[in-house]
């Protein structure tokens, strides 16, 4: 009652969709000023927001889209400048701002989505979904989905022991080096949406 090659190949693709170690100082610059219990949280939080999506798309993904009359590049495009937005953030240092980091909480948006629960993994979900034609299949999916969640949370998780290394210093090099990654992402998403679009037209 498992399909070990359905289990390996979406676990597979959603690692490198999710991308668990390139998600680490995003995480950290995100949360930076926050309490260790809080930055823990939030992780958690996180973890739950991206697989509350994943899993509502993954059951009703093509409804939901065609009911909203919303094509897939367009979701792509979306949570690019949704991405992009945040970066330039990152990049200016607006989120070391007080105010901000005490009102937003980063776990539902951006971390949960799109970050974690972005078109791409959104998308692989609908698809594996839709594929599996048998119990064995269905099974092997939801598995690799949840099997990436606890992944994805044990490495924010214990990512925090990175901030009592680097220091306060670290964490605004870090903090740029995520907004130069986040805005690459976010081209990247917004240029793959867009060449859909074009494809398609």
């Amino acid at each position: 009652m498992f399909d070990v090659a359905v289990f390996g190949s979406l676990f597979l693709t959603l690692f490198v969709i999710m991308d668990p170690p390139g998600i680490t100082p995003i995480f950290l610059a995100l949360t930076a000023g926050r309490p260790g219990k809080v930055q823990k949280r939030m992780a958690f939080q996180a973890v739950c927001v991206a697989g509350g999506v994943i899993t509502v798309f993954g059951l009703l993904g093509h409804q939901i889209l065609d009911y909203l009359h919303v094509s897939v590049p367009a979701l792509m495009i979306a949570g690019g400048l949704l991405l992009l937005l945040i970066a330039l953030d990152l990049l200016t240092g607006k989120t070391d701002e007080p105010k901000q980091t005490k009102d937003v909480n980063v776990a539902l948006v951006p971390l949960g989505m799109p970050l974690l629960a972005g078109p791409g993994a959104i998308v692989s979900v609908i698809l594996a979904v839709q594929k599996a034609d048998g119990v064995a299949s269905q099974v092997s999916v939801w598995a690799a989905i949840l099997a990436i969640h606890v992944v994805l949370w044990l490495v924010m998780r214990y990512s925090l022991l990175i901030i009592r290394v680097i220091k306060d210093g670290g964490v605004v090099l870090v903090t740029r080096l995520a907004g130069m990654m986040l805005s690459a992402i976010a081209v990247q998403q917004i240029i793959n949406g867009i060449t859909q679009v074009i494809k398609g037209s």
